[in-house]
Parts: C-alpha cells; sequence; structure tokens
C-alpha cells in the first residue's frame, strides 16, 4: 500500500486537478487507485452509493480512478451555513452543526474518523491519492490540523506541492510555504509542480534551476494552462461560457449567499445554446426566458436575502410577462406557501413565507435525504436521473402534479396548472440530455442540440492523463506510488 499526497500553496491552486489527472493516469496503467480528502468544506457535494455524502470534486476523482464515489473518499465534509458556523458531516452522514471555535476542539474525534476510512481504503487498494485542502501553511490553523500536514504525518506520507503560475508569485509561494512548515514536513515534500504555464518554457527554465538550487527538491513538470477545459467546482462558480450558436435562449440564477451544488448549471454554462448569466449581489435579474432558483443550505436566509435584493418582484415580473420558473432542491421549497426550521438545523428555529406561487409547505427535519434516484420528468415524459441532499419535507395539493416520476415509485417535486413554474428536488438533472433537452425546449429553445455532458467530462479527465505524460517525471511518479 502507498500513500501519496497532493498539496497546494493556496486555494485553487490545482490540488483537485491534478489528484483527478493522477488517478486517471495510474488507472490506466492497470493500477487500483482511489482518492482520498481527509477533510474538505465545499456546498458542492455528491451522494454516494453507500447512501453517504462527499465533496463533488471526490466523485469526479472517483469517475477518474474508474470507482464509484464512497463516503470513506471524503470522511470529513464542512458545509457552511453562515461565516462561523457549518454543517458536520463525518463519514457521509450529517452530525450537527458547529461554530468555529466548538470544531476546533472536535478535530480529535474528526482525526480519528479520517484514519478509519483512509485504513480501509489502503487495505483495499494498493495507491491511495490524497488531496489537501486550502494550504499547509495556515498558522491559525496547523494546530490539530487534520487536511495536511497533521493527516501526512500521521500515515507518513510523501506529499508533492502545487502552485498556480497563472496567479502570478509561484516561487514566493512555494518558498514561502515551505519556509513556514517545520522539518518534518518539509522533508516530506518530495518535489514541486508548478500548475497552468503559458508561453515558452525555456524563460521559465532559470527560475525552475534556483527552485531546485534553492530548495534541494526537484521541480516534478510543468503543467500548461488548458484552454476551454471543465472539471467540476469545489466552490467558485465558473461562469466561462463556451461559444453560443446563432438561436440560444438566456438562463439566470440568483447567486444565494450559502448557495449549494451550483454545479447543476454546469452543462447549460457548457451548452452552445444557452446563454447563463449569474446574477450577484446589487444586480437586476436581466430579461431572460428562464430563471432558476438554485439549491441553498440555509434556505430561509438566502430567500430574505433574495427578497432584500428586490429578486422577488422580478420573478413575478418574468412569470407576468410569460417566463419559466425553475426551482432546485432549497429554490423548490422557496417556491411553495412556507418554510419551517422548528428545530433550528439552519439556523434559528422559526418560519418564513416563501414566494406563494406552489401549494405546498415545506418542514426542515433532522433525517437528512440523501438517494441517487432516475424516473420520467413530466416534460415528455423524459428519462433523467440525478442525486437528492436535502433536510426539507413538503407537503401540499401542489405536490399531486409531480414534476418527476421516480422509479422507486415516489412522486418529486411540482409543476404549476399553467406550466409556468416548475419545482424538484433532483440535483444533477441537466447532465441527462434527454430531461435538458426537455427542460430547453419547455424554456422556448425550438431546435434543441443534444449535448453529452458526461462525454465532455470523461473527454476532460483523459486530457488530464495525457498531460501528466507530457509533462511530468512520471519515472519519479511511479517511485512514490512505489510502482
Amino acid at each position: 500500500m502507498t500513500t501519496l499526497m497532493v498539496q497546494g500553496t493556496t486555494s485553487d491552486a490545482g490540488k483537485s486537478t491534478l489528484v483527478t489527472a493522477l488517478c486517471r493516469w495510474l488507472k490506466r496503467q492497470g493500477v487500483a487507485v482511489v482518492p482520498f480528502k481527509p477533510q474538505n468544506m465545499a456546498l458542492n457535494s455528491a451522494v454516494t452509493l453507500d447512501g453517504g455524502e462527499i465533496g463533488r470534486a471526490q466523485a469526479v476523482q472517483a469517475q477518474a480512478a474508474g470507482l464509484a464515489p464512497h463516503s470513506d473518499m471524503n470522511p470529513v465534509l464542512l458545509k457552511p451555513s453562515s461565516d462561523t458556523g457549518a454543517q458536520v458531516i463525518i463519514h457521509g452522514r450529517a452530525l450537527t452543526n458547529m461554530e468555529v471555535a466548538a470544531y476546533h476542539d472536535y478535530k480529535r474525534v474528526a482525526m480519528d474518523a479520517v484514519l478509519q476510512s483512509h485504513q480501509r481504503l489502503a487495505a483495499a487498494y494498493p495507491v491511495v491519492m490524497v488531496e489537501g485542502a486550502g494550504s499547509p501553511a495556515e498558522i491559525n490553523l496547523r494546530a490539530g490540523d487534520i487536511a495536511n500536514m497533521g493527516f501526512a504525518e500521521a500515515v507518513d506520507c510523501p506529499v508533492i506541492l502545487i502552485a498556480d503560475i497563472d496567479k502570478g508569485g509561484v516561487f514566493a509561494h512555494l518558498i514561502g510555504t515551505l519556509a513556514l512548515l517545520s522539518e518534518s514536513e518539509q522533508a516530506r515534500i518530495q518535489g514541486f509542480v508548478i500548475n497552468r504555464f503559458r508561453g515558452d518554457i525555456a524563460l521559465l527554465q532559470p527560475g525552475l534551476d534556483w527552485l531546485e538550487e534553492r530548495t534541494g527538491k526537484p521541480v516534478l513538470g510543468v503543467l500548461p494552462y488548458l484552454m476551454d477545459f471543465h472539471l467540476e467546482a469545489e466552490d467558485a462558480i465558473d461562469t466561462r461560457q463556451t461559444a453560443k450558436a446563432a438561436e440560444t435562449i438566456r438562463v439566470a440564477v440568483p447567486v444565494l449567499p450559502r448557495i449549494s451544488n451550483h454545479t447543476d448549471f454546469d452543462p447549460l454554462r457548457l451548452h452552445p445554446q444557452v446563454e447563463l448569466v449569474f446574477v450577484g449581489p446589487g444586480q437586476s435579474i436581466p430579461a431572460v426566458d428562464l430563471i432558476i432558483l438554485p439549491g441553498s443550505k440555509s434556505v430561509r436566509a438566502d430567500l430574505d436575502f433574495l427578497r432584500a435584493q428586490g429578486w422577488e418582484a422580478a420573478i413575478h415580473q418574468h412569470l407576468r410577462y410569460g417566463g419559466k420558473l425553475l426551482g432546485i432542491c432549497g429554490g423548490l421549497q422557496m417556491l411553495g406557501s412556507s418554510i419551517a426550521d422548528p428545530l433550528g438545523l439552519e439556523g434559528a428555529p422559526g418560519h418564513s413565507p416563501g414566494l406563494g406561487l406552489l401549494d405546498f409547505a415545506t418542514e426542515l427535519a433532522a433525517e437528512k435525504q440523501l438517494r441517487i434516484v432516475s424516473g420520467r420528468l413530466c416534460l415528455e415524459q423524459a428519462a433523467v436521473s440525478g442525486y437528492e441532499i436535502h433536510a426539507g419535507v413538503s407537503r401540499g395539493a401542489a405536490l399531486a402534479t409531480a414534476a418527476v416520476q421516480l422509479d422507486d415509485g415516489r412522486d418529486d417535486g411540482a409543476i404549476s396548472a399553467d406550466g409556468q413554474v416548475l419545482g424538484t428536488y433532483l440535483h444533477g438533472l441537466f447532465e441527462s440530455a434527454p430531461a435538458c433537452n426537455a427542460l430547453l425546449r419547455w424554456a422556448g429553445l425550438r431546435e434543441v442540440e443534444t449535448v453529452d455532458y458526461h462525454a465532455l467530462r470523461e473527454r476532460d479527465i483523459e486530457r488530464l492523463a495525457d498531460m501528466v505524460e507530457a509533462h511530468l517525471d512520471t519515472q519519479k511518479l511511479r517511485e512514490l506510488c512505489d510502482l
């Protein structure tokens, strides 16, 4: 068994991308590799086959490794519910909400969960490919660390350090990170990877030579900046658009403070006939064909925010003009008459009026619903698959006209009598080409071009493995993986 860890000098340095690349590169060689992230903080999550919840990035890495996602791949997931608090998910199950100070004391318990998961994976796979979180040099977070060097020291594994040259200051990032580590942690770093380089590599070579001389550690390679590349984001919303065709529809997504699973909209962002607009604080919702209310980790607070931005009035105006409105998960709950949180699961206990567009009410319950599902969309009876992650239970007359008939016999969501408003608990519904096409036709697109989102993701995972072969020291990587 070998464990190899990728840590980064900053957030978004390329840790998720490199782990994904290495998982597919090893899979190509017939090596059974499994991805692992000890602790993740993200509102983009995925449901596992064992009925748990993990970070979305680890689900993509599982695909790269040719595996089904499992809760052991991300044993600790923190889902922020405020600036100082988060829901704590251990081994795929939501345990409680904690403030930062309380979680700091809880890390010893969380570390036990991390080591249990790692032990199980290490017993089943010859290579465990680990992704760190943020930076290992965050001084205020180093005590009791379980996400970076604290884990690496506990399991005694080597580390690759990656930095993003596109941000600027790449040598300062690498040298500064190294300087803030202890001697034993510095010794763990077996080499550097520089990410997102564009230009003539010969101009960078003097800096690489200096870095190796200064640190005594090798540069394992320089990865190029990939154009037209997509990998589902762990946190930040990716607003890049592909080139659009002559006939398009416009879709707006209000960006709520605790927006969750915004990766739902990646298939639309990459669709050649969809102009996707993310509407931020202080911005008005423009004239569009379809407004989508996204998922939310704090539905009542985000609904208050939506109203404070003036977006409720804009939604009603949009409907008066004949536009379509879709709510997903928390967005579905907002469409109803009320949202109650008697247990204070997402904030202070209380009750909030909904937008009143569909006749049902939602109450948040302690048991979170986690399911991978498939079924038929009410529109064109299109095949759809996706996953549910929600604490709310919705009841009311509107749900008798379901948005989705699920294969397990349940009905999901609702559609209004006039066909303008549709809501569903299903995340990932745009990844199903038939459902995506039906929804785009419902929104007003006459001739829809079918896009295979899964093929696009698979294509880019393969591109990452090609990049490892072409630009990294594969002999050194094989040694680090004990191959």
